[in-house]
């Protein structure tokens, strides 16, 4: 493994690049919506009900745009943060990967009960959409909260060592990474429900870091490695 090392200071280039990390990070944020687009997939009847099924087709679009932008803020991050540590810059890439691709499962689960839906079949296939429904809330616990806290924890280490952005900052990444792993142990033990307010408490860190991240990097860059 590379030691942590000094980065060079700001230039044009790495200007340029904090810039579109940043955007892509605030980018990513368009999938708050999913959760309540996606409400009408929970109930029983959804596949023998009627209607328009645009809410849905939204939420896949979203999320899809989200799995994009996963990788994409990994790359253009990754010239940067090899220069801190290259192993742990090629882990943040393969956890995002890992992280985009466990949405894309998620999202095909959700496209397979549209299927049935637009297939109109019968009132039995409520069960196995029901089921699909229940996969995909398990997906969304592994690609879109366990695996953005791993992200975060990788991210924050890197960022706190580089000093590329204020520490302080780096260290709220380092905490709602653990608070999130914290809250998605909580539900696999069964002690919160997933969907309950309470729940979404631990993922708070996570996303102030990561829209705080989005402007830092937008407006101010990477900062001088010598910076408090």
């Amino acid at each position: 493994m590379n030691t942590i090392q000094s980065s060079a200071g700001p230039d044009s280039a790495s200007r340029k690049t904090a810039r579109l990390a940043g955007i892509i990070y605030l980018i990513t944020f368009i999938s708050i919506p999913t959760l309540s687009l996606y409400a009408p997939l929970r109930t029983m009847d959804y596949v023998t009900g009627t209607g328009h099924d645009i809410s849905v087709v939204i939420g896949c679009i979203l999320e899809m745009l989200v799995g994009l932008g996963c990788i994409g803020s990994a790359v253009v991050l990754y010239p940067v943060l090899r220069k801190q540590n290259e192993t742990l810059a090629m882990g943040l890439i393969s956890a995002r990967i890992l992280e985009a691709a466990t949405i894309f499962v998620g999202v095909s689960f959700v496209l397979t009960i549209l299927s049935l839906r637009q297939a109109g079949v019968g009132g039995e296939a409520g069960i196995i959409a029901y089921t699909l429904a229940a996969l995909y809330d398990r997906i969304f616990l592994i690609g879109q909260s366990f695996m953005p806290a791993v992200n975060d924890l990788l991210l924050g280490f890197l960022l706190y060592h580089s000093r590329l952005v204020p520490r302080n900052l780096a260290r709220i990444g380092i905490a709602g990474g653990v608070s999130l792993i914290v809250g998605d142990v909580l539900i696999l033990l069964g002690v919160l429900e997933q969907r309950e307010p309470l729940a979404a408490v631990f993922s708070i860190g996570v996303a102030v870091f990561e829209f705080i991240l989005g402007i830092w990097l937008v407006v101010k860059g990477f900062q001088s490695p010598h910076a408090k």
